[in-house]
């Protein structure tokens, strides 16, 4: 009797496994390209300007003007420890860091930027990136104080900075409408006014103000303004306020990439930390 043939089965096998080892890895990697382009920011990465370019853009640099705006710089984490000797040596000399987020977070770097900058005589400041959507604005202002943004009157350190701009975890103004959002600032300011005895000041963008607050003009009065726009000019302020303190104006600076001008000459910054 003729010997069955085995050999044909075997083929067959074999080509379905083949088949199969070039199919799946383009069926695995596919789709990680669009997901890892999307993803949310980790909670507690968020740094002064982060939405800026997304929302504003950026243009060219405003003029050097030393004589009559002083440069300083602001940092948070991601910069790490910061080269401070050389950031004075260029002529920098005012600094903010941030101290918190939230609730739930504090800078880890915060000791060497907040001291390193007083240490080469800069005049010095403490930030908070403002979440809306977590707690409430007396609680943050709360955190903030005890945990590295009060003041202290000895004339090298300057008010808290209040962080208030596009949330870059979700929803552009924290799911909060209008009224509610000037609540939330107003509670923040408060609180913190009551525990420090000084006026915070405010950083935020002009076209957020205009879409989070309507365009609230009821701090200006009382509250510095730090202006955000990487741009060669200031442009439109919020309402309210027909000067600026403080301006951020770009992101690509050297040695820190985030570069401010306070609006005045260097005694004017000695006078906001005094008080």
């Amino acid at each position: 009797m003729p010997r069955p043939d085995t050999r044909r089965p075997r083929r067959h096998l074999l080509t379905g496994v083949l088949l199969a080892a070039l199919t799946l890895p383009l069926t695995l990697t596919a789709p990680s390209s669009p997901a890892s382009a999307t993803a949310t920011p980790a909670r507690g990465s968020a740094y002064m300007g982060m939405g800026v370019v997304a929302h504003d853009g950026q243009g060219g640099l405003p003029a050097d003007n030393r004589a009559a705006q002083t440069e300083g710089v602001d940092v948070s984490s991601h910069q790490g420890n910061v080269d401070w000797p050389k950031l004075w040596s260029s002529g920098v000399k005012w600094a903010y860091a941030k101290a918190t987020e939230g609730t739930y977070y504090s800078n880890p770097y915060f000791a060497q930027q907040y001291n390193g900058s007083y240490d080469v005589g800069m005049i010095r400041g403490s930030y908070h990136f403002a979440t809306p959507d977590t707690t409430s604005g007396a609680t943050q202002a709360d955190y903030f104080v005890d945990r590295g943004g009060s003041w202290s009157p000895d004339g090298r350190t300057l008010p808290g900075a209040l962080d208030i701009e596009w949330n870059p975890y979700g929803d552009a103004c924290y799911g909060k409408s209008q009224s509610a959002m000037v609540t939330w600032i107003r509670d923040f300011l408060n609180q913190y006014r009551a525990r420090t005895g000084r006026e915070a000041v405010i950083y935020t963008a002009t076209s957020w103000w205009a879409q989070c607050t309507g365009d609230y003009a009821g701090f200006a009065a009382a509250t510095p303004l730090w202006i955000a726009r990487y741009a060669s000019t200031v442009g439109p302020l919020p309402a309210g306020w027909s000067n600026f303190t403080m301006w951020q104006y770009t992101s690509t600076g050297p040695t820190v990439g985030d570069h401010d001008r306070f609006n005045g000459a260097f005694d004017r910054v000695v006078a906001l930390a005094g008080g």
